[in-house]
């Protein structure tokens, strides 16, 4: 199964859940896979240590222009709806970092003078950790579309495996691009005004693009009632609940996992494991 893990707002507890996922579906003898897919700042690496065995440079199409066989039509600039590409009175002008790469300029230019040419977005790194498969990508600095990385991570995914995909925080493109296709979402959120509100946005999200979905509360025990009042009206499925307590905090602050840090909460992912495992029986 593809379970995806994700949240409405950063420092929920997304990347906690998905890094002790990871290591005790492992250790039950499951082959296991865990793919960060936080490409703008991965750190799923900090608690797993992989062994990084490999790194593949990323590319995305660019337009680039032969002004010997331009006409300065103008068909390039009209069809690019992200402004990439100007046509002026003398020449082309193209904007790299505005290109997302999908080939319109030179599949309309009626004098084939323009050719797709590559830009490096990032890297995608893959190794071992502790009995499971990881594999991550890292965004060059400065660039502004993760996407085309997200999508290069994912192509990585090995079926064969139970894989969790860590994804990038919020319900941008970004986040669409990391869950989209996966049999099952996690939404990590926090009992707190602004965990539920971005908690809403993540649920409509995920109803908007077909995806079946539950919550896992992490810091249990603080807020209000409001958030499973919220789950219950709305029929959103409570996974698990991961209490509020400082050591956890503290072997998050050592990069350390919980599960092993304090052997106690084992029972507890496994029991979120089982439940997860549960939903995506249901679906099949």
């Amino acid at each position: 199964m593809i379970v995806a893990i994700a949240s409405g707002k950063g420092g929920t507890g997304k990347t906690t859940v998905a890094a002790n996922l990871a290591r005790r579906i492992s250790e039950s003898g499951r082959p296991t896979q865990l793919l960060d897919c936080d490409v703008e700042e991965p750190n799923c690496h900090i608690f797993v240590r992989p062994s990084i065995e490999s790194s593949e440079t990323v590319h995305v199409p660019v337009p680039e222009v032969d002004e010997e066989l331009c006409t300065l039509c103008g068909e390039c600039a009209r069809v690019c709806q992200f402004n990439a590409i100007a046509c002026l009175k003398k020449s082309v002008l193209v904007f790299p970092e505005l290109c997302h790469g999908c080939a319109g300029c030179w599949l309309v230019c009626p004098a084939g003078a323009i050719t797709p040419g590559g830009r490096d977005v990032g890297v995608v790194e893959k190794g071992e950790a502790s009995g499971f498969a990881f594999v991550q990508g890292r965004l060059r600095v400065g660039e502004a579309m993760s996407p085309p990385l997200i999508r290069a991570v994912k192509k990585e995914i090995d079926t064969a495996r139970t894989c969790l995909i860590d994804a990038p925080p919020g319900t941008s493109c970004p986040v669409i691009e990391a869950v989209k296709g996966s049999d099952f979402l996690v939404l990590v959120t926090e009992p707190t005004p602004f965990g539920l509100n971005d908690l809403r946005l993540a649920v409509d999200m995920a109803r908007e693009i077909g995806l079946p979905h539950g919550v896992v509360i992490n810091r249990s025990g603080i807020g209000d009632g409001r958030l499973k009042e919220y789950c219950g009206t709305e029929g959103v499925d409570v996974l698990g609940e991961i209490p509020d307590d400082r050591r956890i905090a503290e072997a998050y602050s050592r990069g350390e996992l919980a599960v092993d840090a304090l052997p106690e909460y084992r029972g507890r992912f496994d029991a979120l494991r089982a439940t997860i495992e549960e939903r995506v029986a249901e679906l099949v």
